[in-house]
């Protein structure tokens, strides 16, 4: 149960970076916090207590196992964030190239 608070604490660390600082880069690093707390959450929903991996069956059909459904889904996951993250920085490179600042409060200001 623990480790569900702690979960969520995560991702309202991430929900409270995003919302309340103003440089880009910090913005950047909130928004891969909460995704990897979305995708903690969902490995640890989809956790069942002495089951065992389908791969790793040896002797014939074992009923209590591990849907590898969400870990297929996390991996994935893991792939969109990586992406997201990439296009991201690049656009905070490319408005600091343009305005001299990660604020975005100058960068609404000295848009035009």
């Amino acid at each position: 149960m623990t480790v569900y608070i702690l979960c969520f604490a995560l991702l309202l660390v991430g929900i409270y970076g995003v919302l309340t600082k103003r440089d880009l880069i910090k913005i950047i690093l909130s928004l891969g916090i909460m995704g990897y707390a979305v995708n903690l959450m969902i490995i640890l929903f989809a956790y069942k207590k002495g089951a065992g991996f389908a791969i790793m069956l040896r002797d014939g059909i074992n009923t209590n196992m591990v849907d590898p459904l969400p870990q297929a889904l996390i991996l994935t996951s893991i792939v969109i964030e990586l992406g997201i993250t990439a296009m991201l920085v690049a656009l905070a490179i490319r408005l600091f190239q343009k305005y001299k600042t990660f604020d975005i409060t100058k960068i609404r200001r000295l848009s035009g």
